[in-house]
């Protein structure tokens, strides 16, 4: 048996949802910030200490971490739909 719905007005079962909420794929979003970081921390060292670097390294961390991260987004709104319909 599924939870039931948070009641969202009543204050402190709100802010136990949000800390659940924030739970939520946050592996996934994480590992996302960590390589969009890297990504951007690549392009600056490609373009100064590393210039042999292919420029395809830096776009692919990029864009890796904006697929993880739009995949944690989406996991968490399926989430949040799913526990406001009680499933």
């Amino acid at each position: 048996m599924s939870d039931p719905a948070p009641d969202l007005a009543d204050p402190v079962e709100l802010a136990r949802y949000k800390a659940e909420l924030r739970h939520v794929a946050a592996g996934t979003r994480q590992l996302g910030f960590l390589l969009a970081g890297l990504g951007i921390l690549t392009a600056i060292l490609r373009g100064t200490v590393m210039p042999g670097l292919p420029e395809l390294v830096p776009l692919v961390l990029i864009v890796t971490a904006l697929g993880l991260m739009l995949i944690g987004i989406v996991r968490r709104a399926r989430y949040h739909l799913g526990r406001m319909r009680g499933l």
